[in-house]
């Protein structure tokens, strides 16, 4: 049983990192959602962490705002795959965390996302458990060109409209 964990250091932050577990509900992948504070819980987070790949988890997607200490140091304690997700709110906009969580040291890496591109670690994610092995990962795999080419298609179907209405009436129409 492969999972994804959703970690994230606030109760602010679970609307923006809901988008990842959207992702992985219509993916059908198998996720847990926690809330713990690298500062003011870090027993707990060395506990969840160092016994994550025993639950089954495979990715840990982890959002963090500010100092964005969460996601490397769950890079710190996981021996897999870490995606960092910056999260705004800060007076620097998400910068500071994007930074924060760009910045690890040699060896300790975390593969980052845009600011609040929780949708996008979700999507990232997926790709990961993707590249496995066995049914799970194949059909993974499947969803995943199916998402692409209904990606395609929404805008294929947008221009044609574009092209039809014209520009005005286009952007009138999507208020």
């Amino acid at each position: 049983m492969s999972r994804i964990g959703i970690i994230m250091g606030s109760d602010s932050d679970v609307g923006q990192m809901s988008k990842a577990a959207d992702i992985l509900e219509e993916f059908d992948i198998e996720y847990e959602m926690q809330i713990i504070s690298a500062h003011r819980e870090p027993d707990e987070l060395i506990e969840w962490c160092r016994g994550a790949w025993d639950r089954g988890i495979r990715v840990i997607i982890a959002g963090a705002g500010m100092a964005a200490a969460l996601p490397g140091m769950c890079a710190a304690l996981f021996s897999g795959p870490v995606i960092g997700v910056p999260l705004s709110g800060s007076v620097l906009d998400g910068q500071d965390s994007l930074y924060s969580i760009l910045q690890m040291p040699p060896g300790v890496p975390v593969a980052t996302v845009a600011i609040n591109g929780a949708k996008n670690a979700g999507l990232l994610a997926a790709q990961i458990l993707s590249a496995g092995e066995g049914d799970k990962a194949l059909e993974i795999a499947e969803r995943l060109k199916e998402y692409r080419k209904e990606m395609k298609d929404g805008v294929s179907k947008k221009n044609a409209r574009l092209q039809e209405k014209g520009y005005k009436v286009f952007l009138e129409e999507r208020k």
